[in-house]
């Protein structure tokens, strides 16, 4: 007798997206949340190097699995989730964590600078690169409060150390998109009202106009709402993982 083929999984594996300044780690705690209600994850290394191409290397991962997934996008994160998810077809729903919520031909520069309120560009170490471009990073000593002022200070002393930098030309890319994928898929928005990279009006902007499933405000929380209120972020993506089980 022939073996059972082995039955795909049904819940999804969510895919989480870090963005500028941040790395893998800081979905940490979201991440364990999410493995407690049973639920796969994986945390994709963000080169920040161009849309195109870190969009392309979530591509590569999100196939590699073979499998429906949710994106989870932060900040960046967002244009690189709703540009992968164009190319791919296994994915359920998108969830976007104080991220741009670009339409086609929009850059993160757009986005951020559409209100004011951002003082991102004050706090920003720019090194040359071989290749003649510029990449970012946030002063260090500057980065717990610009970035992740509601996170504890040794821990955001930490991040600092570790932040990744992101290219000028990653930060002034326009989704390249024929249709931005947030507008078929369901998806969910989670930001904090005291968001110093993104002004809250912006990310209000970009809720009201996407039209989402779930919008969280989080009074009082910044930029790194993943590290400081997992909680609420880990609730949205368990909603956009079970929407329609």
């Amino acid at each position: 007798m022939t073996p059972a083929a082995p039955t795909a999984p049904t819940t999804p594996t969510v895919v989480l997206v870090h963005g500028a300044f941040a790395d893998s780690s800081s979905w940490n705690a979201v991440a364990a949340q999410l493995a407690a209600a049973a639920v796969d994850v994986v945390a994709f290394a963000n080169p920040l190097r161009s849309v195109r191409a870190d969009a392309g290397a979530l591509v590569d991962l999100v196939r590699s699995l073979d499998r429906p997934v949710v994106l989870v996008g932060h900040s960046y994160g967002g244009m690189v989730a709703t540009q992968a998810a164009a190319d791919l077809d296994g994915v359920t729903a998108l969830v976007f964590v104080g991220a741009f919520v670009p339409a086609p031909g929009e850059s993160a520069g757009d986005l951020a600078g559409r209100f004011p309120g951002s003082t991102l560009g004050d706090t920003l170490v720019p090194t040359p690169l071989t290749d003649g471009g510029t990449e970012f990073r946030i002063d260090p000593a500057r980065f717990h409060q610009q970035f992740a002022h509601d996170v504890e200070p040794a821990q955001a002393a930490a991040m600092a150390v570790a932040q990744r930098p992101v290219t000028e030309g990653a930060l002034g890319e326009p989704l390249g998109a024929a249709s931005a994928a947030w507008s078929t898929l369901p998806s969910w928005s989670v930001f904090g009202d005291d968001d110093r990279n993104i002004p809250v009006a912006s990310h209000r902007w970009m809720a009201e106009r996407a039209g989402f499933v779930g919008v969280t405000e989080l009074a009082g929380a910044s930029h790194a709402i993943a590290v400081s209120q997992p909680d609420a972020v880990a609730a949205a993506v368990l909603a956009a993982v079970r929407h329609g089980a």
